[in-house]
């Protein structure tokens, strides 16, 4: 009987390995990492990735089970506009910059707005592309709130695209993922998209 083989993890690299990875790839672009414009360059680099993706540290689930349940019988639809985040694809590691929209119809119980803004960035600061990030983002919610619907949509330029490859500017790509009444009620969905089209 054929074992099934379990796949780790790779184990992560020190500080130093990553910087000398910097210097690695400095060679190859064709420049001389001794040189003095670049000697701190790939501490500089690692700082940055620290920064860039720390949301792997982050749990988003963590952010919203913190909730409220004296709102008055508040029913109605919640909706947190214009969320910036700076993201990178994961095919290129070039930034994806853009804006999100996140609201929800809660079921007796909110959250803080902030961690709605919390999880967004938790699943931005990931190497990404940007369907998966939205279906992240609307089943963290759906999973935790446990609300009649939620709606997200993420619109955003990817560098990948407007500084390589194809070379267009002035493109942003837009999705969305519905989930509960957001999807099935036609009247929910379209509220929601007139509130966020009143934002631009």
């Amino acid at each position: 009987m054929a074992t099934k083989k379990t796949t780790r993890k790779p184990r992560k690299p020190s500080r130093k390995q990553a910087e000398e990875a910097v210097r690695t790839l400095l060679l190859w672009a064709g420049d001389d990492p001794r040189r003095e414009g670049l000697l701190d360059t790939p501490a500089r680099v690692a700082r940055a990735y620290g920064d860039w993706f720390s949301g792997y540290k982050d749990d988003p689930v963590k952010f919203m089970r913190r909730t409220f349940k004296e709102v008055e019988g508040y029913d109605e639809m919640i909706v947190l506009r214009d969320i910036e985040f700076e993201s990178h694809c994961e095919h290129h590691m070039a930034p994806i910059i853009g804006h999100a929209h996140v609201g929800y119809l809660p079921n007796n119980k909110v959250v803080g707005i902030s961690k709605l803004a919390r999880v967004v960035e938790a699943y931005a600061r990931r190497l990404q592309v940007q369907e998966k990030m939205t279906a992240q983002i609307a089943n963290c919610i759906w999973d935790v709130l446990q609300p009649k619907g939620v709606g997200v949509v993420v619109q955003a330029a990817h560098q990948c695209m407007t500084t390589r490859g194809i070379h267009k500017t002035n493109v942003s790509m837009v999705t969305s993922t519905m989930l509960g009444t957001f999807r099935k009620d036609e009247k929910t969905r379209a509220e929601f998209m007139q509130i966020i089209d009143n934002s631009r």
